[in-house]
């Protein structure tokens, strides 16, 4: 097996650990539609180039699915400096897929807040306190600024697999 393989089985194998949380609490919506925040979504929680009244069929949901994990982990791994577990990795990229990076003056999220400054999440993350790390999950349960409760069940599953020994 060659070192490429090796990576592409490690890449699916930490996508596919991501994948229950993502179809439990993204649902699969093959009509598009607006979310809690009016953002026009398709699929499991797909966003970029939406349109309202596109449609998708259940491969190419896959497939949307599939690419949207990969740049969650790549956006995870951008600002992380420490190792992860697989089910601590599983656990953010989850959360990534769903909060995203964050973006100076644009929103908050894992990596930076719309401040500029890091997120508590990564901050903490990245001095090796896992369990703080983990816990910080259960404040972003907000659209909006509105508490959903899918949202804090959503990040009390991603907390408890976060805190879950291997």
């Amino acid at each position: 097996m060659s070192t490429a393989d090796i990576k592409q089985k490690l890449i699916a194998a930490s996508i596919a650990a991501a994948l229950p949380l993502i179809v439990l609490f993204e649902g699969t919506r093959q009509t598009a539609y607006l979310d809690p925040v009016s953002i026009p979504t398709i699929c499991r929680g797909h966003t970029g180039g939406v349109k309202l009244g596109q449609t998708a069929t259940m491969e190419q949901c896959d497939d949307m699915t599939v690419q949207d994990l990969l740049k969650a982990k790549a956006s995870m791994e951008s600002c992380l400096k420490v190792p992860l577990n697989d089910n601590q990795r599983a656990a953010f990229t989850s959360f990534v897929f769903n909060v995203g990076p964050g973006r100076k003056d644009v929103k908050d999220g894992f990596c930076v807040l719309e401040s500029g400054k890091p997120s508590t999440m990564i901050t903490l993350l990245n001095k090796g306190d896992y369990t703080g790390a983990c816990n910080q999950m259960q404040f972003w349960n907000k659209a909006g600024g509105v508490v959903y409760a899918g949202l804090t069940k959503r990040r009390a599953a991603e907390r408890a697999l976060c805190l879950k020994p291997v």
